[in-house]
């Protein structure tokens, strides 16, 4: 479907917003430059003007959902910052999964240094505000990295979770586990209720109550330590 007329300028604002459709519609693998030209009407040799190439067309996917993730650095309470910023990421996720490879895994082969600026914003955003919350930036970034880190696992089991059988009414055949050798993962089986009714945005907030949790007992803001691990 043409998302554009021919007759209205084209921005790479509408390129990226029609590759972004594209994708969510699709997937990553069912983008090309030729379904993009013919989804604004355009010759696709126009659209290098604005990409130039695939891989800079994905960059800067990333970047405009990357964009729509609010972070307020000047938030007092660093911890309540940290679990809004995590619902937004999961919510974007959750509304955009098939750019949840261009989000997680993509940017991972890529040097720091070298990935598209929007997509740093958060993390430097963060880091200010946690230096702001007096931090030392070593300890903020490893708060980001535990941050992120649970939040990609997290939003991966999310949106790969498969029941076999969604019809069952027993969760252990929803779930297929009357595969499973008999007498054996009698763990797992006891939690079958609780696997066939997976929720995500549940999940988070017990994930993040744990996460943020063990952060504030193991790492504190340089003020309220000890004058003495201080000068340490």
């Amino acid at each position: 479907m043409k998302t554009k007329a021919r007759n209205v300028p084209l921005t790479r604002a509408a390129v990226l917003g029609a590759a972004l459709e594209i994708i969510d519609r699709d997937t990553v693998d069912r983008l090309s430059m030729r379904r993009l030209g013919e989804a604004l009407d355009r010759n696709p040799m126009v659209l290098y003007r604005h990409a130039a190439n695939k891989a800079a067309l994905l960059d800067g996917v990333a970047e405009i959902v990357l964009a729509q993730l609010t972070v307020d650095a000047t938030d007092p309470d660093w911890r309540h910052q940290l679990r809004s910023i995590a619902r937004d990421f999961r919510k974007l996720a959750v509304a955009h999964p098939n750019t949840v490879s261009l989000l997680v895994t993509h940017p991972l082969s890529t040097p720091l240094a070298l990935r598209p600026l929007g997509t740093l914003r958060p993390l430097e955003d963060i880091l200010e505000l946690l230096t702001r919350a007096d931090f030392s930036g070593a300890d903020a970034l490893h708060i980001y990295r535990a941050l992120f880190g649970f939040l990609h696992g997290h939003i991966l089991n999310e949106l790969q979770e498969i029941v076999e059988h969604p019809e069952e009414t027993d969760d252990l055949l929803r779930l297929g586990f009357h595969r499973l050798p008999i007498g054996e993962f009698p763990l797992l089986r006891g939690l079958a209720s609780n696997l066939a009714t997976y929720d995500g945005a549940s999940e988070l907030e017990r994930g993040l109550d744990i996460l943020l949790s063990g952060l504030t007992t193991t790492i504190a803001p340089a003020a309220t330590r000890p004058r003495k691990e201080r000068r340490s």
